[in-house]
């Protein structure tokens, strides 16, 4: 889902200081000294850190640099047996524990507390919207050089407008689903901001955190800055490039960010056609439901 209204932080990832270890009994043979090259203490990492110590440390040449490195009474060898499943030692200057070591998950948010962001970012954003086209309005009548997002953008509909509501659903909902298959880093952070938003509804909330967020979005981006600088297609790509940076956080990384500016970018394009803020809300908002059903499903079968 596209959402903007909603940041929850994903994972805290941090790097273990190396206080924390000292003063640690014999493990798996580790006296708890220190090597003779390094006033830091000993910590333990699997498999995936001595991978990336091997790539960072070229390996010692003679028997006696390989001891040197790794002074310990008893300890695994990093240099020795090759059995990558078992714990090796290494050193904690060398950054082995940097940020993919050790990701902490922060608790899902409760339902409460999803629709209650939900309903109260909506809203502000709505507000900021409202606020934006009637100053713009009142600007343009007393003569500044400002366009009028009022009149330049309306809340008219007419019937071709179901035509053009289809079209963008159709195309934003399949490019997402290639996308989903075929680019794993945007499946990450859709993944990531779906699941802490969506993991405590109910499916009849599912038309809340859909359409609220989408309606309010729409009215500030595309039916209040877009019109205020001018129905081109510098305003609109302006406007989706700051709809996509805005979408950047909550685990959803720069992946997520393109996705966002595209979209915006189609339903920039759109409003432009229409003369119509309706028609980007109504495609915001029913996208962002035949996404959260998608990730429902699939959930569902991956269990």
């Amino acid at each position: 889902m596209d959402f903007l209204s909603l940041s929850f932080p994903s994972t805290a990832e941090f790097k273990i200081p190396s206080h924390t270890f000292q003063g640690w009994k014999s493990v798996s043979g580790y006296s708890g000294k220190r090597s003779a090259k390094s006033n830091y203490p000993c910590v333990f990492a699997y498999k995936k850190s001595v991978k990336k110590f091997r790539m960072k440390k070229q390996t010692p040449t003679s028997d006696e640099n390989a001891s040197s490195a790794l002074n310990t009474t008893g300890s695994v060898n990093e240099y020795s047996d090759g059995q990558e499943d078992k714990p090796r030692l290494v050193l904690e200057d060398e950054e082995i524990m940097n940020k993919d070591s050790i990701p902490i998950q922060i608790p899902i948010p409760s339902r409460n507390v999803v629709l209650k962001a939900c309903i109260t970012t909506s809203g502000a954003i709505a507000t900021l919207g409202f606020i934006f086209r009637q100053i713009s309005h009142v600007a343009s009548v007393e003569g500044w050089p400002v366009f009028d997002s009022s009149t330049e953008v309306s809340f008219n509909f007419e019937m071709w407008h179901l035509e053009l509501i289809t079209g963008l659903v159709i195309l934003v909902s399949s490019c997402r689903y290639i996308l989903l298959k075929t680019w794993p880093d945007f499946a990450e952070s859709s993944e990531a901001a779906n699941r802490q938003i969506l993991t405590s509804l109910d499916p009849l909330d599912y038309a809340v955190v859909a359409f609220l967020p989408g309606l309010s979005e729409e009215l500030l981006f595309r039916g209040a800055l877009l019109p205020l600088f001018g129905t081109s297609l510098g305003s609109v790509s302006a406007v989706a490039l700051l709809f996509g940076v805005l979408h950047l956080g909550s685990g959803r990384k720069y992946s997520f960010a393109l996705w966002a500016t595209f979209v915006g970018l189609a339903y920039g394009y759109a409003t432009i056609i229409s003369s119509s803020v309706i028609v980007p809300m109504a495609s915001h908002a029913i996208n962002n439901m035949i996404g959260a059903l998608m990730w429902r499903y699939t959930s569902a079968t991956s269990k």
